[in-house]
């Protein structure tokens, strides 16, 4: 497969700027693999497919305000921050993108802040964009991060153009986040609502956590026509010993096992043993799955809907196959599905 393939026109009226009003309310396309029947729901519906003892598969991490705005010393300048992971927390040492990139060099210092009492000077280019940052502040370690919180924003994604809204603090967070450190939420999560939640526990559906960091990895863009030679940036993941239990049991017993979104997808498979079970896991993972592709663990999988030539939209055409993706794709835009974060759903069974 080529980048080329991965190539379709999206009206720009498609891409959600808000949020459902309601989490369980958004669209549902539901993909069967066999037959290619395509069906049009509510997520709410999504229960539907789902019986007793099945198991949903959801990322837990949490979002942090990543997004800062900070001034260039001597010129003022306005210089945006995006925190992408924390490379050395006594030495208070980030890895950051920063726009515009050009007007940032090694030793240049920003100021945060009204009060600019959180100062950080650049020690390293990595890359075009990004830069290494060290944050002088003199309070603890857990003084310093209430500053980061204080001082930085939802990092809504880029094609957001209005502002961040307060409800973006809520809105752009699974409901079931808890450890915090992605820098973008796992989208499909953000359909499930409590009320939600409660009618698939009450029907007997269980469900596995794992934790994996949304970084820069899943964003990236390909640049490569030749699949095989791009390289996913790393990101953190685990799962513990009493997820790999409830998955090995449910694949044990032949039952559904549903991965919520590609970053649960990409940790399931980053963890795959050689019986083609679960394992533990505690590490980085750089796995990038494209077609052809053959899945151990998830034997369907609930996914939004993504941009032409992402990493996101390779997985879902190997787990799908290529020409169902293709033609469910087409039918979202002809049906005028929302794409991308806060857009409407797909469940793959």
């Amino acid at each position: 497969m080529k980048l080329s393939h991965f190539s379709f026109e999206l009206p720009d009226n498609l891409l959600a700027e808000y949020p459902a009003e309601n989490r369980d309310e958004s669209k549902l396309m539901v993909v069967h693999r066999e037959t290619g029947k395509i069906e049009h729901k509510m997520f709410k519906d999504l229960i539907d497919y789902f019986d007793e003892d099945d198991i949903m598969v959801i990322n837990n991490t949490k979002v942090f305000p990543a997004r800062l705005y900070g001034n260039k010393e001597k010129t003022g300048a306005r210089i945006e921050v995006f925190l992408l992971r924390e490379l050395n927390e006594e030495q208070r040492l980030w890895d950051v993108l920063v726009d515009p990139a050009r007007k940032i060099r090694i030793g240049n210092k920003l100021y945060f802040g009204d009060d600019e009492t959180l100062v950080a000077e650049v020690i390293d280019n990595t890359t075009s964009r990004g830069r290494t940052l060290r944050f002088l502040y003199d309070g603890s370690y857990l003084d310093f991060r209430r500053k980061l919180r204080e001082l930085g924003e939802t990092p809504l994604p880029k094609y957001i153009k209005r502002d961040v809204e307060p409800e973006d603090e809520d809105r752009y967070q699974t409901i079931y986040a808890k450890h915090e450190g992605a820098v973008a939420a796992p989208t499909a999560g953000l359909h499930f609502s409590k009320h939600l939640l409660k009618r698939l526990e009450i029907k007997g559906i269980k469900f596995a956590e794992l934790t994996l960091h949304v970084g820069l990895g899943t964003f990236n863009p390909v640049e490569v026509e030749d699949l095989s030679k791009h390289k996913m940036d790393s990101e953190e993941l685990i799962i513990d010993e009493r997820a790999t239990e409830i998955v090995n049991d449910a694949k044990k017993r032949k039952k559904r096992v549903c991965a919520v979104g590609t970053t649960a997808m990409r940790g399931l498979e980053s963890a795959v043993s050689s019986q083609q079970t679960l394992n533990t896991f505690d590490g980085w993972t750089n796995k990038f799955v494209f077609p052809p592709y053959e899945f151990s663990i998830a034997n369907a999988m609930v996914t939004n809907f993504h941009l032409p030539k992402s990493t996101l939209l390779m997985m879902v055409s190997a787990f799908m196959g290529h020409d169902l993706m293709k033609k469910a794709y087409k039918e979202a835009i002809l049906e005028q599905y929302k794409f991308y974060s806060y857009g409407d759903a797909m469940l793959i069974i």
